[in-house]
């Protein structure tokens, strides 16, 4: 997981406008919002009213209920205020990152281009898609946009959190600049792609901060079982009245509405908004910005992840792994020659040959190559190397193309040469021949790492039933060998854009919820017919633009933690709710025996916790209904620990917590409550 969810859980700013923010959440027109709370809400406010006019509705004794009615409506207050409160907690840390945020919004000037190439200084507020500008090194880049000309470094960290600038050129896939972001070197010519008030960090602003934040779909669906159940028991409620009635109980109204919070799931209810409005915290921690809480949702419910090879399973840039000499020649001779073929090779490859060389104890004496003339690279020729002061030429390239160089100086090509290229290709990896004059030396055997830890985290993803299929332009052979090293479950050989969509195409149509990252133009199609598409803020705005979520440190592997908190949501969102209902079958044992057990004495075995007295139990339980309530609120913002298991096991694993544990901890709870407050009743005279 990312250090940036390493942060304190609450600051006293937070505090202080939670605070703030349950007292103004009060508001019936706010509370009609969540049904289920609001139904405590208008208990709260009848309870009010009994407190005031005890006769209301003609109770007998009413005089003598009063203060009951006061302590039953304060403790209804208390519920909502809890229930507002853990909602504005979740609103908070979104502000606060939120705020931190803005700070990087300057209202800059800008350098404006017309189509004659002039320019003039204008605010960056006032830019809008397709205006032109040049940023200079050590200006700030004015808006969203892609680079159209020129190369630069820029540092992104004012975004990213990461203080490494990153290159940022015309053409390819890494056109993409970030509104914010500082040039430190050279000078790009942007297109602006964003207008005022829409750029990434605006929609990442007004996510943060709960302003675009709709309810799910996962989440429409809870909450309509959640007021479907709040009927069902609003209806009991209605019919216990006239129940008491005949059996001889006249049932006080605060005690009907008790009974009614108790029952109805104001657990789940009071902490649905704050487990929704925490999960899209948790993703913008990430540095990702979704377009839709439904985005996120879907993460949770992904069944197949499409990954390309490059740049997500490996690093992308091979690496010289092994020298492999052709009969007659020395492992040392190789390495020196290898060695000197890649002085001047500024590619990671060339980088590598030379590291590994010095790690086989070969060490090339540079003092010795003055004079020297170093070959560059050509797709033309195929080959780099280097012609020695002394006449010595030394080459490395493709195997047909050293071999048809060492031909055209009169030389013959060994017979196992062709054996060891076959084995470099078999195992996936890229072989390049080495000469010296006339001379072929060996093989040097370039491999495609996997990078570290994928395949303990494919594992993870595979114990939760995701499949993982990578898509490589590779031959089938080297595909093969690299999604067996990485421990993927298929994969795509030879893989043009369109096989992309056709595969995502065939697994929507068995029913799944496909996941894939891309950051090229090309990758457009498929991230917009994907489930969920993570686009790289590097990356080409038609990529960012068709993707539901872009990630601003352009990691692609990101998606592997983005599906892991859409997965703790949807567990923490539904093992809250098996808390919330289990917690009721407690409440019932508590209430029900004590407001019939004069009337129907036989009913005194349902209570097993042997509360003192009707008044206590019912008190009990309804404090025991308002405690719980934050007492849960740091597993709701922080989430249900996620573990890698299958859908049966998790099920069972959440049932035993969640669903036992939902039903002993209220008796616990309200046992030691009644505890505690029935002496107090019974110095008020309950």
């Amino acid at each position: 997981m990312s250090k940036k969810q390493n942060k304190k859980f609450i600051t006293p700013e937070i505090l202080r406008g939670a605070v703030k923010g349950a007292f103004v959440k009060l508001n019936p027109r706010y509370m009609l919002k969540n049904p289920v709370m609001f139904v405590v809400e208008l208990g709260c406010f009848i309870t009010l009213l009994l407190s005031i006019i005890p006769g209301l509705f003609g109770d007998a004794d009413a005089a003598s209920l009063r203060t009951y009615n006061i302590i039953v409506c304060v403790i209804l207050f208390v519920t909502v205020l809890f229930a507002n409160f853990a909602e504005a907690v979740a609103e908070g840390r979104g502000k606060a990152q939120a705020a931190s945020l803005k700070k990087t919004q300057k209202d800059t000037e800008a350098h404006l281009l017309d189509e004659d190439g002039n320019e003039t200084i204008v605010s960056s507020s006032e830019l809008k898609k397709g205006d032109v500008v040049m940023v200079v090194a050590g200006e700030v880049i004015p808006g969203d946009g892609e680079v159209i000309e020129g190369i630069a470094s820029v540092d992104e960290s004012a975004i990213t959190g990461e203080s490494a600038p990153v290159v940022r050129e015309s053409g390819g896939d890494f056109c993409s600049v970030t509104g914010g972001t500082t040039v430190v070197s050279d000078w790009l010519k942007i297109r602006i792609t964003s207008d005022p008030g829409n750029s990434f960090l605006d929609r990442m602003i007004a996510l943060v901060e709960g302003a675009s934040r709709k309810k799910t779909p996962n989440e429409i669906a809870l909450s309509t079982l959640l007021i479907s159940l709040t009927i069902i028991f609003l209806i009991v409620i209605v019919t216990l009245y006239p129940i008491g009635r005949y059996s001889g109980v006249t049932l006080p109204v605060s005690t009907l509405i008790a009974l009614a919070v108790c029952l109805i799931p104001t657990t789940i209810g009071a902490l649905l908004s704050a487990i929704g409005i925490a999960g899209m915290d948790r993703v913008t921690r990430f540095n990702v910005i979704a377009m839709s809480g439904k985005a996120v949702e879907a993460c949770g419910d992904v069944d197949t992840m499409i990954l390309d090879k490059t740049g997500t399973i490996t690093y992308g840039n091979r690496m010289a792994a092994d020298f492999i000499p052709v009969s007659g020649v020395s492992v040392e001779e190789l390495t020196k020659y290898a060695a000197l073929s890649s002085l001047s090779d500024a590619t990671p490859e060339g980088k590598s040959v030379v590291a590994l060389a010095k790690e086989r104890g070969v060490v090339v004496d540079e003092s010795s190559l003055k004079g020297a003339e170093f070959i560059e690279f050509t797709a033309k020729t195929r080959m780099s190397g280097v012609d020695l002061p002394d006449g010595t030429k030394v080459r490395k390239g493709a195997s047909d193309a050293i071999e048809q160089y060492v031909k055209e100086q009169g030389g013959k090509v060994p017979a196992d040469l062709h054996t060891h290229v076959e084995e470099v290709s078999s195992l996936g990896g890229t072989p390049l021949v080495v000469c010296e004059n006339a001379r072929i030396l060996g093989v040097i055997y370039l491999k495609d790492i996997v990078k570290d830890g994928l395949v303990e985290r494919f594992a993870r993803l595979r114990a939760i039933g995701i499949k993982t299929i990578m898509c490589t332009g590779d031959n089938p052979l080297t595909a093969a060998t690299i999604a067996q090293e990485a421990g993927v479950d298929g994969f795509i050989a030879e893989c043009r854009p369109e096989d992309k969509i056709k595969v995502i195409k065939e697994e929507q149509a068995q029913g799944k919820i496909v996941a894939m990252t891309g950051d090229g133009t090309n990758d457009a199609p498929a991230l917009a017919q994907a489930n969920v598409g993570l686009a790289m803020n590097s990356g080409t705005t038609a990529a960012k633009e068709a993707a539901n979520m872009v990630d601003l440190d352009s990691d692609p592997t990101k998606i592997l933690e983005v599906v892991e908190i859409g997965k703790q949501l949807l567990i923490t969102r539904g093992s809250l709710t098996t808390f919330s209902i289990a917690n009721d079958i407690a409440k019932y044992f508590a209430i029900i025996p004590a407001m019939f057990k004069l009337a129907v004495p036989q009913l005194n075995v349902l209570n097993i916790m042997g509360l003192t007295t009707s008044y206590s139990a019912i008190l009990s339980a309804l404090i025991f209904n308002a405690i719980i309530i934050p007492c849960l609120i740091p597993l709701a913002m922080k989430g249900v620990k996620y573990r890698p298991m299958s859908s049966g096991k998790m099920l069972a694993r959440n049932m035993m917590i969640y669903g036992v544990g939902g039903i002993i901890t209220p008796f616990l709870g309200i046992k030691i409550i009644d505890l505690i407050i029935a002496p107090i009743l019974g110095a008020l005279g309950f």
